[in-house]
């Protein structure tokens, strides 16, 4: 983890989430003040508390039905951060199963190629009068806050948000996070796992605009309340669905598309009636 040139390393991140890690690891690696560290980190949405003596992430010791979890997705017009912006953002936050909190923007936006439109429906025209990518980002910062952040396939969103961030002149993001994704590949049985495949398969969203950040966010929220309610029991805190999204064996896969063979048979049903 890269906080402003200091590094914490992987053993370090480790500990805070699971036994602790101790204040001289913490000094050693920041080569500063601690407490000024702690209280930058929580200001980029990652809160380490002191517990018997040593530092572990705040959400080690807060229950899944307790915590907020910020579900976001944007649109961008490409895939690359150093050529391409966000051009689109949303994202609700959620607690306990119930959404308290939503978060809706365009993104000014001279250039969008055909393609990007028509997989997003979205054209320059419609980003004329939106407000700059700078504005959009500070409002969601401030909507994310200290949040748990989830998406489906997370590194994409999670990455391209932090390093826009940057490029605007703000603090990257240091929130915990959760792959929608990785979760469902660990508690739903799906032949695939693609969020429009998953929707037409559980049917989260009837609404859908596949490619649009609010119905994303909408079908990726149906998402992961089901994968909350098949997640193994002892799933109690933050840290524990962090850990079975990355970590617990992945589900056996259907050996044929059910979606194919739902169809199959609704043609049989209509030849026979015709």
């Amino acid at each position: 983890m890269l906080v402003n040139n200091f590094i914490l390393d992987a053993k370090s991140i480790s500990k805070l989430a699971s036994r602790g890690l101790c204040f001289e690891s913490i000094k050693k690696q920041v080569n500063e003040n601690v407490d000024s560290s702690l209280e930058l980190w929580r200001a980029q949405g990652l809160n380490i508390i002191k517990h018997k003596g040593y530092f572990y992430f705040d959400t080690k010791f807060i229950p899944v039905e307790e915590a907020e979890f910020c579900i976001v997705d944007i649109e961008t017009n490409g895939s690359k951060l150093d050529k391409h912006q966000i051009i689109e953002i949303a994202a609700i936050k959620v607690k306990n199963g119930k959404i308290i909190g939503t978060f809706e923007s365009l993104v000014q936006c001279d250039r969008i190629n055909e393609h990007i439109s028509n997989i997003t429906g979205i054209t320059v025209e419609d980003t004329l009068n939106a407000p700059p990518l700078k504005d959009v980002l500070y409002g969601f910062k401030t909507f994310l806050s200290n949040a748990v952040f989830v998406a489906h396939d997370v590194k994409f969103d999670y990455m391209f948000i932090s390093g826009s961030l940057t490029k605007v002149g703000l603090e990257p993001l240091l929130n915990r996070s959760v792959c929608s994704l990785g979760l469902a590949e660990r508690s739903i049985v799906s032949y695939r796992y693609a969020l429009s495949y998953l929707n037409d398969y559980l049917h989260l969203n009837e609404n859908a605009t596949h490619h649009r950040a609010m119905s994303d966010v909408l079908t990726t929220y149906g998402l992961f309340k089901l994968s909350l309610e098949k997640a193994q029991e002892d799933v109690n805190n933050v840290e524990d669905l962090i850990k079975f999204s990355k970590e617990a064996p992945r589900l056996k896969r259907p050996k044929f598309d059910p979606l194919l063979g739902l169809e199959t048979e609704e043609e049989a049903v209509g030849e026979k009636t015709e």
